[in-house]
């Protein structure tokens, strides 16, 4: 019978560790796999990789394929040395326990054949990755968004209220089909709200400009401010500068820990053929300086 190299089969050094063993086997089994490849030899490889596998993967039986030592090349002519203690006769025909060849049964049909067989192959399918945009409405109040899956279905998801930029939504089984009997993968759907022209969102905390008049920041008053969940009555500090940043808890996008509103004040004075007058007289009558402290 022909020596199989089990090293060369997955592609990995005799010093390969049992990690990098199974990354090669899951590896090259997703590749050969028959229900996946198009390959004229797909079903002879998968069935080489499995059994290369079978011996690696298992400490035991790697251990005592090691001993036979590294000086066997594939396809030479191999018998096992004399008082091999996996030897277990052969049968003929090329393929023998658990279909797989000779080679392996030879060496371990004795210790193998009655304590357990290869179970089925069965490989998870890999996650998706897709991104779902939506508005920013969409987010205070929750949605839903149809997301093709990669195994060519369609399925209708639920964005729940308080997505936002980077939020990750796990939908089960809409990734890659499994192999063999192994499950689908899942979708890992990234939300991205789109830009409105309202609020600025940063995490759930949303911010928007509110224009006041001067003499509302000069005298103080109780306005009206708009917030996603409607007007509330907002005051303005009387002395209040252009630029003051005013914070409503809670006003943002919902949440376990709901984002807030800033709301950024921001003088607007009138068109000078309205109010042309009040500025004439205030720039003759005035002493107000607003550069006087300015350094050089």
């Amino acid at each position: 019978m022909e020596f199989k190299d089990y090293y060369r089969i997955l592609g990995v050094p005799r010093s390969a560790s049992q990690d990098d063993i199974k990354k090669a086997y899951r590896r090259l089994a997703r590749k050969y796999h028959p229900d996946v490849s198009s390959q004229s030899d797909a079903e002879a490889r998968f069935k080489e990789i499995n059994e290369a596998n079978e011996v690696l993967c298992d400490p035991e039986k790697r251990s005592a394929y090691d001993r036979l030592g590294a000086n066997w090349r594939a396809g030479q002519d191999f018998r096992p040395p004399p008082g091999w203690a996996g030897n277990g006769g052969g049968h003929a025909g090329g393929q023998g326990f658990d279909g797989f060849s000779d080679f392996f049964e030879s060496l371990f049909g004795a210790r193998a054949g009655g304590r357990r067989r290869s179970p089925g192959f069965q490989m998870r399918g890999a996650d998706r990755s897709a991104i779902a945009e939506i508005t920013l409405d969409q987010a205070l109040q929750g949605t839903e968004v149809t997301v093709n899956g990669g195994s060519g279905g369609s399925r209708r998801v639920r964005i729940p209220p308080g997505a936002h930029n980077g939020t990750r939504l796990r939908v089960r089984g809409q990734g890659d089909p499994g192999a063999g009997a192994g499950s689908a993968g899942d979708l890992l759907l990234e939300i991205r709200v789109r830009p409105d022209p309202r609020y600025r969102l940063e995490g759930r905390d949303l911010h928007r400009d509110l224009p006041i008049t001067p003499w509302e920041a000069a005298l103080g008053a109780t306005i009206e401010a708009p917030t996603p969940q409607g007007p509330v009555h907002l005051k303005v500090p009387a002395g209040t500068q252009s630029g003051k940043v005013m914070r409503l808890k809670g006003r943002g996008l919902p949440g376990k820990t709901p984002g807030d509103l800033f709301l950024r004040l921001m003088i607007e004075v009138p068109p000078v053929e309205e109010a042309g007058q009040w500025y004439e007289e205030m720039a003759k009558n005035s002493d107000f300086r607003p550069r006087a402290r300015l350094r050089p």
